[in-house]
């Protein structure tokens, strides 16, 4: 068997980019896959680094010449993948991949890998908590808040899909429970 990928989906919001921050922090063999969107930067974002920012004509040229492992227009106008050139990269380092993905896109990951991967759900612990989150980054419009929690109610009913589902209350207890379903994972596979 090829290496065991973790690919980590969530609503916007839920905590996964900190949890796979501190999940690369404990997994030295793990390399994080920088995704490409056509979404504008935002603050302190480092093309290659947290995204491959591409403008829409360059993203539907690489999906249409089949260069991406899954790919989605999440939000009308605003597309996301995974190049599998970014995949191939980090697998010829000899490491094993952590996705950071929407859920449609971790699901995607999941069918393309098969048992190669084992995913993970973030879950926010209540609607409520992911809005006060979403404010509180200050990085999207009240409207555009709106869309992502509509878009979180049916992204929650998809968790049932994902191998394991962890509440994202308390940071430091999600990262455990995240590190020992990985733990545990690898375990069964050695």
């Amino acid at each position: 068997m090829k290496s065991l990928h973790i690919i980590i989906g969530a609503p916007s919001g839920a905590g996964k980019t900190t949890i796979v921050g501190e999940l690369l922090k404990h997994f030295p063999d793990h390399c994080f896959s920088v995704s490409a969107t056509t979404r504008a930067k935002r603050g302190e974002e480092v093309d290659g680094v947290n995204y491959y920012f591409l403008d829409k004509k360059t993203f539907l040229k690489k999906k249409d010449n089949k260069e991406f492992a899954e790919w989605e227009e999440v939000y009308a106008g605003c597309f996301y993948g995974t190049l599998k050139k970014e995949i191939e990269r980090i697998e010829e380092e000899g490491k094993k991949v952590i996705f950071d993905v929407d859920v449609n896109g971790a699901e995607s990951l999941k069918d393309f890998f098969g048992k190669e991967a084992t995913s993970i759900f973030i879950m926010p612990p209540s609607i409520k908590v992911l809005e006060e989150r979403l404010k509180s980054r200050k990085t999207d419009s009240s409207k555009k808040i709106k869309e992502r929690i509509a878009k979180a109610r049916a992204e929650i009913r998809s968790s049932r899909f994902f191998d394991f589902v962890v509440v994202n209350d308390i940071l430091e207890d999600a990262v455990k429970e995240c590190i020992e379903c990985i733990e545990c994972i690898e375990t069964f596979l050695d």
